[in-house]
């Protein structure tokens, strides 16, 4: 810190003894130690203060940069959000178009396609056409999302389709007697 060699800390060291003389020199020595041990604790704390003020500003910088990342991605993710809406909006009018187009060229006469009325088919289709007869949900939310639950019903009809089916017996167990 101050580049004293050894032969300045002896002509120190002599002038001191010469000075103080014996009784006194260790009193001075020892106080003397006292005051650089207290600069030295005074210049680390203070260097460490430094570091510690450096350091939070290097945190609140850092902070702020992520910060601002953020809403550069929030901004990001809205307008990619923005444009999903604008296209699902288009396809919905794209459909209402076509299908205002096919309803324009249909024929007045009613076709018959499907199974007959009153068959087990036709009842398997009104049980699948009445669980699909729920409220439109939003096209960006998933199933659930509105607290609905999926309805699950099981109707009257159903039992009868089952025991009109074809049973196979259960195959024969593989297990060997002992």
């Amino acid at each position: 810190m101050f580049d004293i060699g050894f032969s300045e800390l002896l002509v120190i060291a002599v002038v001191a003894l010469v000075v103080l003389g014996p009784e006194r020199l260790p009193k001075a020595a020892r106080f003397a130690g006292l005051w650089v041990r207290r600069a030295r604790n005074q210049w680390d704390s203070v260097k460490q203060e430094l570091e510690r003020e450096l350091h939070a500003e290097e945190i609140k910088r850092q902070f702020d940069d992520v910060k601002s990342s953020v809403r550069d991605t929030e901004s990001q993710l809205r307008a990619s959000g923005e444009a999903v809406r604008r296209e699902a909006e288009q396809m919905r009018q794209d459909v209402a178009r076509q299908g205002d187009d096919v309803a324009a060229g249909a024929d007045d006469e009613p076709v018959m396609t499907g199974p007959a009325p009153g068959s087990p088919a036709s009842v398997a289709q009104h049980v699948v056409a009445t669980d699909e007869a729920e409220p439109p949900r939003d096209a960006m939310s998933p199933p659930g999302i509105d607290g609905s639950a999926p309805r699950v019903e099981q109707p009257a009809a159903l039992p009868a389709l089952a025991d009109t089916a074809p049973r196979t017996p259960a195959p024969p167990s593989e297990e060997t007697p002992r």
